[in-house]
């Protein structure tokens, strides 16, 4: 998930930018101002802290791609669905997914029924085993893709960050040469900032320092 305000957890409608993000009764200063306990609870314990399981990372790369021209909070409040409908995101499952798949998917109305997006989880699945049997682990490519050690960038405000950077728009050109479907360098970005490649809380928020440590 990325901190963009077009593909951001800090949708218009459910959060505020200002420089103090306390929210009422709580002392921490976060990022972004929400009452959403589901983007408190992701702020607070996944944004930005380095992923190396290969099944989380594949979760999150399904879900960037499903997030495309949706809000992060839609993908938050179906994340259990996801979850159920493809197997918890087992790569080996999804990719012997058939047509009869395909149809339960598209007539499930907790996900997102995106035809294209679908199909395109399925056939990610397939090139990311391929992956993992050429490096031995899909963290070992991806990780490598990054430069292999998280970036604190220490931003102070929003209008710093990237929606893209040249890491990123590398790693698209990659996974598309290998056949990913949904892997555009804003895509790219965004799964980043989520499994910790870069750190991109500010530097007011508590979690920079915290995220910061697990990085090193």
């Amino acid at each position: 998930m990325s901190i963009l305000v077009s593909r951001g957890p800090w949708d218009p409608f459910i959060s505020t930018i200002v420089n103090d993000q306390r929210m009422e009764g709580d002392s921490k200063v976060r990022c972004w101002k929400t009452t959403d306990p589901l983007y408190i609870e992701y702020h607070d314990k996944e944004w930005g802290v380095p992923v190396h399981d290969d099944r989380t990372l594949f979760e999150f790369l399904l879900l960037e791609g499903f997030q495309a021209g949706v809000s992060w909070a839609l993908i938050l409040r179906k994340r259990e669905n996801f979850r159920r409908a493809f197997d918890n995101f087992d790569p080996v499952k999804i990719s012997k997914y058939t047509e009869e798949d395909v149809e339960r998917l598209l007539n499930d109305p907790g996900i997102l029924r995106n035809k294209l997006k679908i199909r395109s989880a399925i056939s990610n699945a397939q090139v990311f085993m391929k992956v993992q049997e050429e490096y031995g682990s899909f963290d070992r490519y991806v990780w490598g893709l990054a430069g292999g050690e998280p970036i604190n960038n220490g931003f102070e405000s929003f209008s710093e960050m990237p929606s893209r950077t040249e890491t990123s728009e590398a790693m698209s050109k990659d996974m598309k040469r290998r056949g990913f479907k949904f892997v555009g360098p804003v895509i790219c970005y965004s799964f980043m900032q989520a499994v910790g490649m870069v750190n991109d809380h500010l530097t007011h928020c508590f979690r920079y320092d915290e995220v910061s440590k697990q990085s090193q």
